[in-house]
């Protein structure tokens, strides 16, 4: 087999062009991921570093702005910076590492290679900084905890009262998930553990993971990485342990109302202590492809950034409205007006309110990069949670197991110790009682005494550190599919991965079986669902049935009066409108909505009747017709001229299979498994791998979309660990 150099580090792909690395030390291994990461994936890369800095209107135009004026006003690319220097001082050996790995990736945007969306969009291959990881990771994971749920649930009991503070709990818009299991060495063929799951996020292309075989003298580790990010954070498997991670849901970022008033010498906000302190100031111009510039003005207070509206006169932090981008910030008419007008009753000399946000990376300098060489060097289970142990940035739920029989189920993360209050709403900036002071210790678990642990983003053992958390169907799912059978083997695992039952469909389903007096037609459909398998199959008619039923209700429930004031959402910038959108928050909480005990006088049987009608009166087909994959890509169809099919899916968003759509508004599925793995602790090399799409983000790559078929069907790749299997390497400048 030839074998190639570069460098310090030994190249190698294998059948699916994911690469596999060797090298003399652990820098020399960083350096090397970071430069084949470049080759591998330049579009993205640069497309993540230029929204980690709120660059990346300059070269995608308007609709890039809203996000660019946001990590602009929460400060991403300086808090990247601090985190930075704090791990210089803390763990230079680390610091020397994500170095090492910068140093590879600015050599391989220098070697360039075939990247067409580079043309296409006029855009240069810029230079990576040492904190531009972790920008990258903070831009991924800033709205990963769904803050701007609270400020949903502020609009809620503003219209609804207070009662409506939890009517729509549900893990909705934005929110990411997962599936995890984890089962133990008495319960598997081998008598050592098995690790599965499969994280939930946008489908983006190219895939949001990266799988990589990283190996040197001092750890050899499989696992999937973050494009931009060193090492293995996330999955990975040393062959002599391995861990994953869920979502836990919890809540650690806080929005405070804030008074803020123009001085001569700048902007003063109003502290606890019922005094006016100087927050610091100053402006940026965010460059816009085809526009005018456009300059927002950053005001940070002793909170944190000021992310919506302003002092008076501050025009919500955006200064001299460019032509032609009326509504664009926003998508409606002064969208870039984004002050929030004070509540009823507060005196006209009071200065209109602001809202910060405070969240941990810029309150202590840390995002638990400490964590990443820790985890790449990890033995046993000790060693591993010694690495979380130092973890911050999200807040995760982690399994592991090793091959001696230790077993982790814990929470690693930072969520700040504060006021009840600051969990769920707003609260005022100047009253004393909603600072932060400390970190909760994370909680830890077991497994049940089936010997197996289910985490799918369910009340578990964060449950003391979230408020919203999904409901239990998925995870009740996968821990009756265990129970099935005694002994479970890697290769028995993809059949849980792809199971479409919907456990969330028994509300509308009784009240379907509670109507009478229907028309033939309707009541012929109405015979059929009840009948249904309740299985989400791309060739169901019937699940595309029950799903045209379910969007019906949706958007009747949306459209009554009783929720018209919250219909049009408020003036806040673009990117909290997911967040804030009626139909799809009558979408997702459905279930609660359908069961609740009294809906502000709506009657939800005939609501669900007429729903029924309309769906008997309209065309069949299957779900699959109209469930298909749609991943999110920077340049869209339109830029590059090039449609692309999409492939039909099956699963549902509280599915095993969780393919997420919005009910009442698109079958699309824009979210849903953005891997798949399956860790073996008895032997390594009969673990199992997959990601939506492929290895490569060339499109002219026959590793760009080569895994998206055994990604459809439920099958996964062998994850290859023997140097020997693996296929002569290319040379890098033909990836």
């Amino acid at each position: 087999m030839t074998t190639e150099f570069h460098r310090d580090a030994e190249v190698h792909r294998d059948a699916w062009g994911i690469p596999h690395l060797r090298a003399g030390t652990a820098d020399e291994l960083a350096r090397a991921q970071g430069r084949v990461t470049a080759l591998d994936r330049a579009w993205q890369l640069e497309v993540e570093r230029h929204r980690a800095q709120g660059t990346s209107a300059s070269f995608l135009g308007v609709r890039a702005l809203p996000w660019d004026l946001f990590a602009r006003r929460v400060r991403l690319d300086d808090t990247a910076r601090r985190c930075f220097t704090a791990l210089e001082r803390r763990d230079p050996e680390t610091a020397h590492w994500v170095r090492s790995y910068v140093d590879g990736v600015n050599e391989g945007l220098a070697e360039g290679g075939s990247a067409p969306e580079f043309a296409k969009a006029g855009l240069a291959r810029g230079r990576w900084e040492p904190w531009t990881p972790l920008g990258i990771w903070l831009a991924t994971h800033i709205l990963f905890a769904g803050f701007p749920a609270k400020l949903w649930r502020e609009e809620a009991v503003r219209h609804l009262g207070p009662d409506a503070v939890g009517l729509f709990a549900t893990d909705g818009p934005g929110t990411s998930g997962s599936n995890g299991w984890l089962v133990g060495g008495e319960r598997t063929t081998t008598g050592l553990p098995v690790l599965a799951g499969d994280p939930h996020r946008y489908i983006e292309d190219p895939g949001v993971y990266q799988q990589v075989h990283l190996s040197c003298p001092e750890f050899d580790v499989v696992g999937l990485t973050v494009p931009g990010v060193p090492g293995i954070a996330h999955f990975g498997h040393t062959g002599t342990v391995a861990w994953a991670i869920t979502n836990a849901m919890a809540d650690y970022q806080d929005l405070y109302r804030e008074r803020l008033r123009r001085t001569g010498a700048g902007v003063e906000a109003l502290g606890p202590d019922g005094s006016w302190h100087r927050a610091a100031r100053h402006t940026e111009t965010v460059d816009v492809a085809g526009e005018e510039s456009v300059e927002v003005e950053i005001i940070e207070t002793e909170r944190g950034p000021v992310v919506i509206g302003g002092p008076e006169g501050l025009d919500g932090g955006i200064v001299g409205e460019p032509d032609g981008l009326d509504g664009g910030v926003t998508g409606r008419p002064g969208g870039l007006a984004m002050g929030i007008s004070a509540p009823p009753g507060t005196p006209p000399s009071t200065p209109p309110l602001a809202i910060s946000l405070r969240y941990p990376p810029r309150v202590s300098g840390d995002l638990g990069f400490t964590a990443l060489l820790a985890l790449l060097r990890a033995r046993q289970v000790a060693d591993v949670d010694r690495a979380f142990d130092d973890w911050a940035e999200p807040v995760n739920v982690v399994q592991a197991a090793d091959t001696e029989g230790g077993l982790l189920h814990r929470v690693a993360g930072k969520v700040p110790l504060r006021a009840e209050a600051n969990r769920i709403r707003l609260v005022p900036a100047w009253e004393p009682g909603h600072e932060w002071h400390g970190w909760h210790e994370p909680p830890r678990a077991g497994l049940t005494d089936d010997g197996i642990a289910v985490m799918a983003n369910q009340r578990g053992p964060a449950t003391p550190l979230g408020v919203e958390f999904a409901p239990g169907h998925r995870a009740d799912r996968i821990t009756a599919l265990l129970g099935r059978r005694e002994k479970w083997s890697a290769a028995d695992m993809p059949a849980i991965h792809m199971d479409t039952h919907l456990g969330s469909a028994a509300p509308l389903l009784d009240h379907l079986a509670a109507l009478t007096d229907l028309t033939p037609e309707a009541a012929a459909l109405r015979d059929r669902l009840l009948a249904w398998d309740r299985r989400m199959d791309a060739d169901s008619t019937d699940a595309a049935a029950y799903a045209a039923v379910r969007g019906a209700v949706v958007q009747r429930l949306a459209a009554h009066p009783a929720f018209a004031a919250l219909a049009e959402p408020p003036a806040y910038p673009e990117v909290f409108l997911p967040w804030l959108a009626l139909l799809p928050r009558v979408g997702f909480a459905l279930e609660h909505l359908l069961r609740a005990g009294e809906l502000y006088g709506i009657d939800r049987p005939e609501e669900v009747r007429a729903a029924l009608e309309e769906t008997a009166a309209g065309p069949s087909g299957t779900w699959g017709d109209s469930h298909r994959l749609a991943p999110w890509r920077a340049l869209t169809e339109t830029d590059t001229g090039t449609p692309t099919p999409a492939p039909r899916l099956s699963g549902d968003h509280d599915c095993v299979l969780c393919t997420s759509s919005v009910p009442g508004l698109t079958d699309l599925s824009a979210r849903g498994p953005s891997a798949r793995f399956v860790w073996d602790l008895a032997r390594r090399d009969d673990s199992l791998w997959v990601v939506p799409l492929g290895a490569s983000g060339n499109p002219a790559s026959p590793h760009h979309h080569d895994q998206l078929p055994l990604w459809l069907k439920g099958d996964m790749a062998p994850v290859i660990t023997d140097w020997h299997l693996l296929e002569p390497p290319v040379k890098e400048t033909d990836v």
